[in-house]
């Protein structure tokens, strides 16, 4: 399998992380990607100023790798960040560099009882 088409077992989730300065939580938007396809029993990590890369096969991230960088370099020439950037946006640079978005599924409101 070539790292172009090596799509499947790489998952790229837009998520928020919450970050402590002074006990004043702050916001900040960070990419995770996830590989689960390791089978060789190394640990790969790759952190970024807004990503963060955990796991898969050399290939797989390899191409998360790649792709992450992508993005940020997408996100600058547009002068955004993750934390300014729209949904359609990312989702639009996303498809241009190969990603796989998962959407946030919304749950239904718990009653009260």
């Amino acid at each position: 399998m070539s790292a172009q088409n090596c799509n499947g077992p790489a998952i790229l989730l837009k998520f928020l992380q919450m970050a402590s300065k002074k006990n004043k939580p702050t916001k900040k938007t960070m990419l995770l990607g996830l590989g689960l396809d390791n089978k060789d029993g190394h640990t790969r990590i790759t952190a970024g100023e807004d990503f963060k890369l955990v796991g898969g096969s050399a290939e797989t991230h390899g191409v998360m790798q790649e792709k992450a960088i992508k993005l940020t370099e997408h996100l600058k020439r547009r002068g955004k960040t993750l934390d300014t950037v729209t949904r359609a946006e990312f989702n639009d640079i996303a498809h241009k560099v190969g990603m796989q978005v998962v959407e946030p599924k919304k749950l239904p409101p718990q009653s009260e009882e």
